[in-house]
């Protein structure tokens, strides 16, 4: 959707109310009212043949009545009445309509919608609460009351959890930048709102709730985007497999695993809250906090006890008490009486009055060594509580770290408190009810901070040794499905242990040796090869999980034990399953899992977010809900910082327990693991179910023992793309410069961090200068991070490379374009190290750039330099570009049309 559509639906200049009606029980009334209540300047067009007047304002019989074009419509009648009036309102030229209309019982949404995309109008809902932008004066919504201005959008597609929220907010004095009530959000999306506020100044942070999402990459690549300099918290509903069923039936969408919307989540940098008492605390939070710079946390009380409970909850949630050093203890100890607790929690003891409370906070706030301070209060008849509280209030104002600390109150009670909570919320200053609420705003803010710098940390490379074999996986993929799939009737093809070894190898998996018998005469034959002691298998096309029916056997030590194993194997099978066919045995060698930890990986296909990664420590689960609600996911890609991350999210959540007799765990090992089976993931799109059970992790030594794996045999039936776009290898290109020198052309990648940096660090003062427009001094790792992780599906960087003296790469050029979210423009930047210039490198750069731009449908391509960077100007103009010269803002602008290219 075009942005400036998009501004209609939040600062509309005119507005028509479609069934508008003076009934105070009608969805028209309530909307009308609610537009005049707010205080709407432009123009309010209601549309009724039943009324020549709605409140006062002037009626219109039908769309087509209207003396001019509204650029948002409500619509307030019934369905059945909407695809006529959509029809209308585009006659008319109106593009962004809203429908808070009640379903009746005849479902026609499919013609609606279709109607509305035939005409090109863009729908919030259907049955929407509405839409508030109290900034703007705009209350076109079904809510109770109206929204106070403040700087957090909420986006909800629950009407419900709306107005309970609104409610909420407006008793605290907490406002909203924006108030979204998506409907079933079968038009108007998440991703598209995302991309609106990320660009509205008003806007500081962003509350979602969600049911469902419908485009996941679309999504998550939005809030990825808007994650980088806002903060965005989710409450998922739908925890539960029926909760998940429930959800979808009330928007209309699929549904997913709630372990896979918690990988995706965090992987997009937001942060998730559980229910509605959490997104309460996130409101206010989010509405008073300042960015978190650390997660030292002091807490001041005027009893024991608070401060105790809030220790054990910070504790429990895995926070940080800052530690008092000498000075700040000396500085307390002149403002506290003798028996203070001398420790943090600070207690001040229960005949705290004012002036304590604002001294003791001072000193603390002086402190280098605390981040945030949570500020705590029990009922005393020995000091007052208002009083207190604006004591409190005066320090904090009058203090000159005030924005760089975060402070949190508590201030326990009800009737007592009521006046001081009104204190502190007047202030913009967060209050809490309880200790447990206020240690759980802070872990908001500390967990969000922790996500951010764990999805910026820079992946170390891979060993140079590892070199994957694409071609030879893909060559073995396409012979198994040729064999086992010849007259294409079957959509998937299983393979088992004994046939996976060449794509395992390809990927450098290591497995064990395996074999194959029909009948026990060949099993003993095979044993001569392999050796003992053996594990013997059933293999029957009709037995997924073969232990379940008793149909492995561990240990054997020669030729007699393995007669009677699979004498009484197969025995056993044909009891428990007297239909099942059984095909013969898989014969493998045994591997001593003593000391070595055993894990369970697997790739699973979600309805919402495609494929997965999974990693748990049960064997045994089969169905998608049960194998991942023990299991830690990931979205791939992944690369070593992100399997990283998986694994110690998999440790903290008990969903991998490393025992004292796990033989050294090497978690570099693990990772590396995790990261091969993502790249053949990559590489294999056919790949549709995969699973390792067990992998014997012992130190750096990881062997898969048995594996399954489920192919698509149909080119039409290939699992859903990947949720986040994967790196774009086919881009890789070598080229030869004027000079002889064999270069490589690639898009960057999270890994190059260093690389760029060096690169950065080397351009001579004049190329900065152009580059950034000012002298700026060394890159931070947090800015160095964001330009290399890069979302390819709304951006591009292609860096140049050679190897030097070293054999080591280095960057010589990079060259990088944002696309806007309706790929309309795309602005680019280039810089080409001093040596290479006048070689053509940069040439090659820039066409590059518009051939891949060109490719995605991108309308223009546009940059900026100084008037005195002559030659990248006559690059420009040699390429295509139409230049313009602003000599008043010294810059010159330069544009490339790339549809007539």
């Amino acid at each position: 959707m075009s942005l400036q559509l998009l501004k209609n639906f939040f600062n509309p200049q005119s507005i028509a109310v479609i069934g508008a009606s003076v009934n105070v029980k009608r969805a028209g009334y309530l909307v009308v009212n609610n537009l005049l209540a707010a205080g709407f300047n432009g123009p309010i067009m209601p549309v009724t043949p039943k009324y020549r007047s709605v409140h006062g304002v002037l009626a219109y019989k039908a769309v087509e009545d209207l003396p001019i074009t509204p650029e948002l419509a409500v619509i307030c009648t019934s369905e059945q009445r909407i695809p006529e009036i959509l029809l209308s309102l585009a006659e008319k030229g109106c593009h962004a309509a809203i429908i808070v209309a009640t379903e009746t019982e005849t479902d026609i949404s499919e013609q609606i919608y279709r109607v509305a995309a035939e005409n090109n109008i863009r729908l919030l809902g259907m049955s929407s609460l509405g839409i508030i932008s109290p900034h703007n004066l705009v209350n076109a919504s079904l809510s109770h009351c109206n929204a106070l201005p403040g700087n957090i959008a909420f986006i909800s597609q629950s009407a419900a959890v709306c107005t309970t929220v609104l409610d909420w907010a407006t008793s605290k004095g907490i406002g909203f930048s924006a108030f979204v009530s998506l409907g079933d959000a079968q038009d108007l999306s998440f991703a598209e709102l995302l991309d609106y506020l990320a660009r509205d100044p008003k806007t500081q942070s962003i509350l979602l709730y969600i049911d469902n999402i419908d485009n996941a990459r679309a999504f998550l690549s939005a809030a990825r985007a808007i994650s980088q300099h806002k903060t965005v918290l989710v409450i998922k509903s739908g925890t539960s497999l029926l909760g998940a069923k429930a959800a979808a039936l009330h928007s209309r969408g699929l549904f997913g695993h709630d372990s896979v919307y918690d990988a995706a989540i965090k992987r997009a940098g937001m942060l998730r809250v559980h229910d509605l008492h959490e997104l309460f605390a996130a409101v206010e939070t989010l509405a008073y906090s300042t960015h978190l710079h650390g997660e030292r946390l002091a807490i001041i009380s005027n009893g024991g006890g608070l401060g105790v409970l809030a220790v054990d909850n910070l504790v429990e949630e895995g926070g940080r008490l800052a530690e008092l050093d000498d000075e700040l203890m000396d500085k307390l100890n002149t403002c506290l009486p003798k028996n203070w607790s001398h420790n943090n929690p600070i207690d001040m003891i229960g005949d705290a009055d004012p002036k304590r409370y604002a001294t003791a906070l001072k000193y603390i706030m002086d402190s280098d060594n605390v981040d945030a301070v949570l500020i705590m209060h029990s009922p005393s008849a020995l000091s007052n509580s208002t009083e207190t509280a604006q004591a409190i209030v005066d320090m904090i104002n009058a203090h000159p770290k005030r924005k760089q600390i975060n402070i949190l109150t508590n201030w326990t009670g009800e009737e007592a408190a009521k006046p001081a909570r009104k204190i502190f919320s007047k202030a913009s200053i967060p209050t809490l009810r309880t200790p447990k609420g206020a240690i759980t705003a802070f872990m908001h803010l500390v967990q969000y901070r922790r996500n951010k710098k764990l999805l910026l940390e820079t992946p170390s490379s891979l060993p140079e040794h590892l070199i994957y074999d694409p071609q030879a996986a893909a060559d073995f993929i396409v012979e198994n499905i040729a064999q086992r799939s010849p007259s294409g009737n079957s959509n998937s093809v299983k393979l088992s242990t004994y046939c996976m070894k060449p794509l395992l190898d390809a990927y450098h998996l290591n497995t064990i040796e395996t074999h194959i018998a029909l009948d026990i005469n060949e099993a003993i034959e095979k044993a001569k090869i392999i050796g003992y002691p053996l594990a013997v298998k059933i293999n029957s096309p009709d037995i997924q999980y073969k232990s379940q029916v008793h149909g492995v056997m561990l240990n054997i030590d020669n030729a007699r034990e393995l007669d009677s194993a699979l004498t009484s194997i197969t025995s056993r099978v044909k009891t428990a399953l007297p239909d099942a066919e059984l095909t013969g045995f898989t014969l493998q060698e045994m591997v001593a899992s003593g000391l070595a930890l055993e894990l369970r990986v697997m790739i699973k296909q979600d309805p919402i977010f495609g494929p997965v990664i999974a990693i748990s420590q049960d064997s045994d689960d089969r169905d998608l809900h049960n194998t991942l609600e023990n299991a830690v996911v990931a979205l791939p890609p992944l690369n070593m910082a992100l399997a990283r991350y998986m694994v110690i999210q998999g440790i903290k959540d008990k969903k991998i327990k490393i025992n004292k007799i796990a033989h050294d765990f090497d978690m570099q090992a693990v990772c590396l693991m995790l990261t091969q089976i993502s790249q053949m993931l990559l590489d294999n799109p056919q790949i549709n179910d995969l699973d390792f059970n067990p992998v014997l992790v012992s130190g750096k030594e990881i062997t898969i023992v048995d594996s399954q794996v489920s192919l698509t045999a149909s080119d039409d039936d290939l699992p859903t793309h990947f949720a986040i776009s994967p790196y774009p290898k086919e881009l890789e290109e070598y080229i030869t410069l004027k000079n002889g020198q064999d270069i490589l052309i690639r898009p960057i990648t999270a890994e190059d961090e260093m690389r760029n940096l060096t690169f950065d660090n080397s351009l001579s003062k004049e190329d900065r200068y152009k580059r950034y427009f000012s002298e700026r001094g060394k890159m931070t790792h947090e800015e160095m991070a964001v330009l290399t992780q890069i979302d390819y599906e709304r951006e591009m960087a292609f860096i140049a490379l050679r190897l030097d003296s070293d054999n080591e790469w280095e960057i010589l050029a990079v060259i990088r374009a944002s696309t806007d979210p309706d790929n309309i423009d795309a602005e680019f930047g280039m810089i080409v190290s001093a040596d290479l210039q006048g070689l053509g490198l940069g040439s090659i750069m820039l066409k590059k750039l518009i051939a891949y731009q060109a490719s995605k449908g991108t309308r223009y391509l546009t940059a900026m330099t100084m008037l005195s960077n002559v030659g990248m100007a006559k690059l420009a103009k040699k390429m295509g570009f139409k230049i313009e010269r602003d000599i008043e803002e010294g810059i010159i602008n330069m544009e490339l049309e790339l549809t007539k290219i």
